[in-house]
């Protein structure tokens, strides 16, 4: 129970025993910094609980002390605890998921958000927030994208309606910068990206945003998310009508080769 409470503590405690226990004789910080490729205060601060850890940083430590993604694993968990409590059991499944489909009326999905873009919307929806609550909440997002970056990652689908593309968000730079981040992950072979034009019929799903996760199992398991709230969704009728609802807005998009069109036009007019 102790380890689902403070992932963060028990990635610190199993780091330090892994040193301690290491095979051959036991690794001081330096050493470990050494192996990992880190310095060895990011050890210090990673062992005592104090800042991020960096995110390349959980499974490097799996392959130096053969924890078969115990770090990895806490990682995580520790991730997911950032997050509101509405999402968290959606930030533990991502990771896992072999594929993933997305659609969004209002704003460009989490995992294709740039720093900037992402920096804006927390920021206009906590004006109160401190740089370093900013800091905070930019890397944990960013963090996420790691998925998409790795040797094996899920494919992925994503929809997004024209206004998310059209809608200014932290200004004209900010906007150029992600709307080419988008060309960019649209011009992945893993994923494919398509625009619901204006012209399109309104879909059932223009109140809010929807994910779809498919699992390494077969399941699929959905959320949805509003302003302040979200929920995961795993009732077979409800996942067969929402992701039926998915297809119809799928095939409704531009093919992938216009919306990327499209994206490229409204940059360049920025």
């Amino acid at each position: 129970m102790d380890d689902e409470q403070d992932p963060r503590q028990r990635f610190a405690e199993e780091c330090r025993s892994a040193r301690d226990l290491f095979p051959e004789r036991r690794l001081n910080q330096t050493e470990l910094a050494r192996m990992v490729r880190v310095s060895k205060s990011t050890i210090s601060r990673v062992e005592i609980c104090e800042g991020p850890i960096p995110p390349d940083l959980p499974p490097l430590l799996d392959q130096v002390f053969s924890t078969d993604g115990l770090f990895k694993r806490l990682y995580e968990q520790i991730a997911a605890g950032s997050f509101p409590a509405h999402s968290r059991r959606r930030m533990m499944l991502e990771p896992r998921a072999r594929a993933i489909a997305e659609w969004s009326a209002t704003l460009v999905p989490g995992l294709l958000q740039t720093g900037a873009y992402a920096r804006a919307l927390f920021s206009a929806g906590d004006p109160r927030a401190t740089e370093r609550e900013l800091v905070h909440k930019v890397g944990s997002r960013l963090a996420r994208q790691d998925i998409l970056r790795g040797s094996s990652p899920p494919d992925l689908s994503v929809v997004v309606c024209e206004s998310v593309l059209r809608r200014n968000v932290g200004g004209a730079k900010v906007m150029r910068d992600q709307l080419a981040a988008l060309l960019w992950y649209g011009s992945q072979p893993t994923t494919v990206l398509q625009v619901l034009p204006f012209s399109a019929n309104a879909p059932e799903l223009l109140d809010g945003s929807l994910s779809i996760l498919t699992m390494p199992d077969g399941a699929t398991v959905l959320y949805t998310e509003g302003v302040r709230s979200g929920s995961i969704l795993e009732e077979p009728a409800t996942v067969r009508h929402l992701s039926r609802s998915y297809d119809v807005v799928r095939a409704s998009a531009l093919s992938r080769d216009a919306s990327a069109d499209l994206i490229r036009e409204l940059m360049e007019a920025s």
